[in-house]
């Protein structure tokens, strides 16, 4: 009898041991969703016609009422509306933005407000590679007044810039990303923050972005040390929007159509079919035999879109190698393939130009 009795003691006190961790585990997690979400916000304003939503989520960064969201058309409005955790309605503005980093910080109409919000100092955190996080965020408008925001489990599968040197996406975010593995960029979503489990601010879950190639989403976040100081700046009234000049690699274009003896179509509309109107005698685009009226869809497989897409791709071609296009002539698809000068025709600027030849590589 005795015996059994400290066999019983003995397993109360293992399974206390292995027990108590999970939920204090749990009891963490769930603390920390409680505080992140007390800074999260609900955004609305412009959209609601086709597939332009108009809605978005926001992170409260100064009690005073400053939020940061992601730069999109919901702030296109004189009508822009913050909900906060609690369920009160306020009026809001667009404080300052910078479009190169899709942020926007906007102001609230309301005063003595000491709201719950992040320290960009001492709350951020950095991650790696099999970090576990949490999204939050109002994806599919879930959250109207005073409920919750939604919350996604997740892992950050990389920290990698995002390809857009080659076109694969279409963002005006260029730099570095955490790709998330869990489905955090939704309808609404963009705005919403990317945390640890411990509550730690990594960053801010971008707009809906998909593979022009392949058709498929990405799920990733701004980190938040690209954030922090223009966030900061804005709401002191210092911040001057970025602005490309010679230092940035991509800049200035390195290539452009009529380079390559491409005369496109006048891009009178925002998404302007790239179809090539003229090709100029003893070109490389002549010698590879392009025509006019082909229409460019796809540039080293990567889908073009329009005569902008294309002229983007184009700029950011690195020197030498070949340009691979397919091109729709009738019903027919050709390939076509020319050679990219050794080194950019377009120089930086205060540099003399070098006139394009015919048989430049």
């Amino acid at each position: 009898m005795t015996a059994i009795r400290v066999l019983g003691m003995v397993f109360t006190l293992v399974a206390s041991i292995v027990v108590w961790p999970s939920s204090a585990v749990g009891q963490s997690v769930h603390s920390t969703i409680q505080r992140v979400q007390q800074r999260t916000v609900k955004v609305f304003g412009a959209g609601g016609i086709k597939r332009l939503h108009s809605y978005s989520t926001g992170f409260v960064v100064s009690s005073a009422g400053h939020v940061a969201t992601v730069w999109s058309h919901v702030l296109d409005t004189e009508e822009l509306t913050v909900v906060l955790a609690d369920g009160r309605k306020i009026r809001a503005k667009v404080l300052g933005a910078e479009p190169q980093l899709d942020l926007a910080v906007l102001e609230l109409n309301a005063e003595a407000l000491e709201l719950p919000a992040w320290d960009l100092e001492a709350d951020s955190s950095d991650a790696g590679p099999g970090t576990r996080v949490l999204g939050f965020s109002n994806m599919f408008r879930v959250a109207t007044g005073d409920e919750m925001v939604s919350v996604l489990h997740g892992v950050v599968a990389a920290k990698a810039p995002l390809a857009t040197r080659s076109g694969a996406f279409e963002t005006s975010y260029e730099g570095t990303a955490y790709i998330v593995d869990a489905v955090t960029n939704n309808p609404g979503a963009g705005g919403g923050v990317l945390t640890t489990r411990g509550g730690r601010l990594l960053g801010m879950i971008g707009k809906e972005l998909r593979n022009a190639a392949s058709n498929t989403w990405v799920n990733y976040a701004v980190p938040i040390s690209e954030l922090k100081q223009p966030i900061q700046q804005i709401i002191a009234g210092k911040y001057r929007a970025r602005q490309r000049g010679a230092d940035d690699k991509d800049a200035v274009p390195r290539f452009r159509p009529l380079e390559f003896g491409i005369v496109l179509v006048p891009d009178v509309l925002f998404r302007t079919p790239a179809f090539i109107d003229r090709v100029q005698p003893g070109s490389v685009a002549a010698t590879a035999g392009l025509q006019p009226d082909d229409l460019v869809l796809f540039v080293n497989g990567d889908l073009v879109q329009s005569c902008r897409v294309l002229k983007r791709r184009l700029g950011r071609l690195d020197a030498g190698g070949t340009l691979k296009l397919t091109v729709r002539r009738g019903d027919k698809l050709v390939p076509v393939e020319l050679p990219v000068p050794d080194k950019p025709l377009t120089p930086a600027p205060g540099q003399p130009k070098t006139k394009p030849s015919a048989g430049s590589k």
